[in-house]
């Protein structure tokens, strides 16, 4: 009767032990703003039995592969047509969960405080992946700078160029590297995750930006076997709440933008 009691109360114990310590969930994102959005959330993720684990990236492939690999369970740091280029690409199968912002993509001089200042021959650095690389030359484009072929090519790249009246040279560089060129180049299109982790303020140093109604929402990611789980849907719950959405709003100042 003793062991039987004995045995009943260690069951008991670790019981309560796994309820507290809930189910852990694997999520990559970079670090500005999205791995600061999910550290907002991890409190009231534990609330609800929920064990968030970040795991910070600097770069867009490793949080893709890992995720499909199964390494962990979902990201939050892109759009949807990388997304789709990715998948194409590398023939993974990933599925989008829900989106939370947009981050307003701008173009940044440190020689220069206008477009219109911009010489001929003048040499812009962009993105070298096609979805962010469209989406900086959609962006030239709606400037007035440049013409592309397809004037709707989200995949667009420089050979997409039809006409280039200032002579425009443009180098093409990963993402991340492109705040640490800002002093070699005369523009360069960044990413808000990456003009925010260089102390760059989108609202206020971008010569050209595209605006709130822009389409490249940020989303939630993951795969078809897990997106319906109880965990997943519970982060996606706590990424659209009122209080994401007020912290977006007061600590960005427009730099990023809720999408919900």
């Amino acid at each position: 009767m003793k062991r039987n009691l004995i045995a009943s109360a260690l069951l008991s114990v670790l019981s309560v032990s796994l309820a507290h310590a809930g189910e852990k969930l694997t999520v990559a994102a970079t670090p500005v703003p999205h791995a600061e959005i999910l550290e907002l959330i991890k409190p009231e993720l534990a609330k609800q039995g929920v064990d968030l684990d970040v795991k910070v990236f600097t770069d867009y492939v490793q949080p893709n592969l890992q995720v499909s690999q199964k390494l962990l369970d979902a990201n939050y740091f892109q759009t949807k047509p990388y997304l789709d280029t990715f998948n194409k690409d590398r023939g993974t199968d990933l599925v989008i969960v829900q989106g939370v912002h947009v981050e307003p993509f701008g173009g940044y001089s440190s020689k220069y405080k206008s477009l219109k200042a911009l010489p001929d021959g003048a040499t812009i650095a962009i993105p070298n992946e096609g979805s962010n690389s469209g989406r900086a030359l959609l962006l030239l484009q709606k400037a007035g700078l440049l013409e592309l072929k397809d004037p709707k090519n989200a995949q667009a790249t420089p050979k997409d160029i039809a006409r280039n009246p200032h002579g425009f040279k443009f180098k093409e560089l990963e993402a991340a590297l492109l705040p640490r060129v800002l002093d070699q180049v005369d523009l360069a299109l960044i990413n808000t995750n990456y003009a925010l982790e260089a102390k760059l303020n989108p609202t206020r140093d971008a010569l050209v930006i595209e605006g709130s109604d822009s389409p490249y929402v940020n989303y939630l990611v993951s795969r078809p076997d897990n997106q319906d789980s109880e965990s997943i849907k519970k982060l996606s719950a706590a990424l659209t709440s009122p209080e994401v959405k007020a912290f977006i709003e007061q600590r960005y100042s427009g730099a990023v933008v809720p999408a919900f």
